[in-house]
């Protein structure tokens, strides 16, 4: 909630809750959950009504608005025993999202710190480098471009998504669609971010939908 906090109108950005349930329940939620000031103009972003935990297929699918929120469901799905600490994150974004945080002040062990710290200093381009700080991953691989989706990606991996990855290349859209559906079959869990202030929230959602019932050809 930094970004432009002197400046801005509204002072106040909303955490939806976490409920289990399927892509039919992922919807846009009326309270502002990102603010920030463009151009002189004041952003007031609306994101997703509820962040969603979707069980597909033997994997957790955590689907949420601020790309900031999945180093917790990261945490999360450790202590669940999802993945092996110290596999590989795969970061699907248009942006590398690896900002210096203002500390790497958490303990891990203890979850509500971990909520603490995810919801008090955060942002949506600094929660990268505190998972390989605290060893929660040996290293990232960072899918920012359509070439990146040629890279061999071996060994136990999470997958990180964020659905503003779509404008990488329009053109490309279908191949592009094909190569993360590959990704998504052998991660062991899988992060979602709807980044309200970067892509339309309907738009969004549509890609999300479209990235789980592709028609692979």
């Amino acid at each position: 909630n930094i970004f432009s906090y002197e400046d801005r109108e509204n002072k106040k950005i909303y955490v939806p809750k976490l409920i289990e349930g399927t892509l039919d329940d992922v919807s846009i939620g009326e309270e502002i959950v990102f603010n920030e000031i463009d151009e002189d103009i004041e952003i007031k972003a609306k994101g997703l009504k509820n962040m969603i935990i979707y069980k597909y297929q033997d994997k957790d699918v955590y689907i949420f608005d601020n790309h900031n929120h999945a180093f917790y469901f990261w945490i999360k799905s450790l202590k669940k025993g999802n993945f092996t600490k110290g596999c590989k994150l795969v970061h699907v974004d248009q942006h590398k999202d690896t900002r210096e945080p203002e500390n790497y002040n958490v303990d891990i062990d203890n979850i509500d710190d971990v909520f603490r710290y995810t919801n008090e200093t955060l942002n949506v381009g600094s929660f990268i480098k505190p998972a390989l700080k605290h060893d929660i991953f040996s290293e990232v691989i960072i899918i920012d471009s359509s070439y990146g989706f040629n890279l061999d990606i071996e060994g136990e991996y999470v997958l990180d998504i964020d659905l503003d990855m779509d404008k990488m290349n329009k053109e490309k859209e279908k191949s592009i669609g094909k190569k993360i559906k590959d990704l998504i079959k052998k991660a062991k869990v899988i992060t979602i971010a709807s980044s309200p202030f970067f892509i339309e929230q309907d738009y969004a959602i549509k890609v999300l939908k479209e990235l789980f019932n592709y028609d692979i050809i």
